[in-house]
């Protein structure tokens, strides 16, 4: 489908405003009017070699999983969501609901967030039914988003540039970021939003219409970023295909915040709305979260940061309304976790933000500003000179020191003794620290929320960062599961491992159609 409307019959019909504009500042096209981009001069873009960004792919792909893989066996998931997608896709595999106890008893996956198509890492997981073949998907997907962002960049502009924006975007903060988070669904956004934004770049708008459609499916939130692709088209001459994408984004996240995950949560309704509404326990209007949106210079410096490692180019391109959706949820809610850096939360405005750096370029080469013309020539090594720079602060970095690689520490073998005394087919209640490394063949609860369980072990790290030091462990498990008794059946480190002497419950809530 990359190649979808490659005839160049998808340009401006006569009385509809020109596609991409590339407004007063860009140099007059030169260009034969009975030229396409398929048959004319800029037929040759079409021929920019692919071998090079698959090798430059692979390479990062590698860089990805190896600092993912070493993170995990190392036992040093940073949250319960490796655990939870594991859960999640472990559902699918077996063609069952996307039950994640993690969550909660039985609780419905899709009543949180609706990704179904994280469905599609179902035949992987038959091959690989392990935590790790998740992140070894995510790092290929963003790798692909390098591919396709490099070769794009490649086709725009020639020369080196595809390279140095491979580069650049290969070792952004938000991709690094993401791969430090491990495995979450925007990882199939990145490759998707990467082809929507290359087919808008290339002219290719009915293709750009399609790559979009499958965006509703993997966050709630991208129905607001597919109806600006509608917008887009609409503004470039589709008028009709725009309307009906911009209509159809707004239908879907519409429909899928107040219809589709109701339905599916136990509480009948979208729990994320607190974000935006509540700061605490405290109440907080509509109108104070708009006009707090710049209120804390973490948001400001991510922001700073989201265009800077474009050297600003982005801002010469319209592809930059694409981030728009994304930010405003993100600069709306109360949870500081939203607003900066860290997590995942960016590494779906990279492909965008990167693009829209070729396009830019793209438009002030031939600029009459001439300090405007002569950034551009420089602008994307210095967008490769930036993420090589800043690379020195952020997770990668990791990889050149060899204490990464060792996972036969101390702490790591009483991790792995504690797992060697937890049986296959168990009910385990455990903290984050061995939570993803249980999932493939146990049923895994969150520790302290899965009251009523009686779960068969509670296993925990007793350094785990609790808010109070568990000073006996078998007591903390009966606190938890009064309704059962415990006894300590492997202690090392600070890992603890206790097993249930009574019978299990006759009912479990979340288990046996409770």
């Amino acid at each position: 489908m990359l190649e979808l409307n490659k005839s160049g019959t998808d340009r401006s019909e006569p009385g509809r405003l020109p596609a991409q504009d590339p407004g007063p500042d860009a140099a007059p096209d030169t260009r034969p009017a009975g030229d396409s981009p398929s048959t004319g001069p800029d037929a040759a873009a079409d021929r920019v070699p692919l071998r090079p960004y698959l090798i430059a792919g692979a390479i990062l792909c590698a860089l990805y999983f190896l600092y993912a893989y070493f993170q995990y066996a190392r036992f040093g998931s940073p949250s319960w969501d490796l655990g939870i997608f594991e859960q999640e896709v472990r559902a699918y595999a077996g063609f069952d609901a996307p039950v994640v106890d993690i969550k909660g008893p039985g609780y419905l996956i899709l009543g949180d967030h609706f990704s179904p198509i994280v469905a599609l890492l179902a035949p992987l997981y038959w091959i690989w039914p392990s935590a790790t073949s998740l992140l070894f998907a995510q790092a290929a997907l963003f790798a692909l988003g390098a591919v396709i962002v490099g070769r794009t960049t490649q086709q725009i502009l020639g020369g080196r540039s595809g390279l140095c924006v491979t580069v650049a975007y290969g070792l952004s903060w938000g991709i690094q970021e993401a791969v430090k988070a491990d495995f979450h669904e925007i990882a199939f956004a990145v490759p998707l939003l990467a082809l929507v934004c290359r087919a808008l770049l290339l002219k290719r708008y009915t293709a750009a219409l399609l790559w979009s459609l499958p965006l509703v499916l993997v966050k709630e939130d991208l129905g607001a970023t597919v109806a600006v692709v509608g917008f887009l088209l609409f503004v470039y001459g589709r008028r009709l295909q725009g309307a009906l994408l911009a209509a159809f984004g707004v239908a879907a996240f519409a429909a899928t915040l107040v219809v589709l995950i109701p339905a599916a949560s136990s509480a009948g309704r979208y729990d994320y709305w607190t974000k935006i509404d509540k700061n605490g326990e405290q109440d907080v209007s509509m109108l104070d979260s708009v006009l707090g949106v710049l209120n804390s210079s973490v948001k400001i410096e991510m922001l700073v940061f989201l265009i800077g490692i474009t050297a600003f180019m982005a801002l010469r391109s319209p592809l930059t309304l694409l981030i728009i959706p994304t930010l405003g949820w993100r600069l709306l809610s109360q949870d500081s976790n939203h607003w900066g850096m860290v997590w995942h939360y960016s590494a779906i405005l990279m492909p965008v933000l990167f693009l829209a750096l070729a396009d830019g370029v793209r438009r002030s080469r031939g600029s009459h500003r001439p300090w405007l013309a002569s950034y551009a020539k420089v602008a994307v090594p210095v967008a490769a000179a930036v993420a090589v720079a800043m690379t020195q602060h952020l997770p990668l970095r990791d990889l050149l020191r060899p204490e990464t690689y060792r996972t036969d520490d101390a702490r790591s073998q009483a991790a792995r003794a504690a797992l060697d005394a937890i049986p296959a087919g168990s009910r385990v209640e455990t903290d984050i620290t061995l939570m993803a490394h249980l999932t493939s063949d146990r049923t895994v609860y969150w520790v302290g929320g899965a009251p009523g369980t009686a779960p068969d072990i509670v296993a925990i790290n007793l350094d785990f960062g609790w808010s109070r030091p568990i000073q006996d462990p078998v007591a903390y498990a009966e606190q938890l599961h009064p309704e059962a008794r415990y006894r300590l059946k492997h202690r090392g480190g600070s890992f603890v491992v206790m097993e249930r002497t009574t019978p299990e419950p006759a009912k479990i809530p979340g288990v046996r159609g409770d």
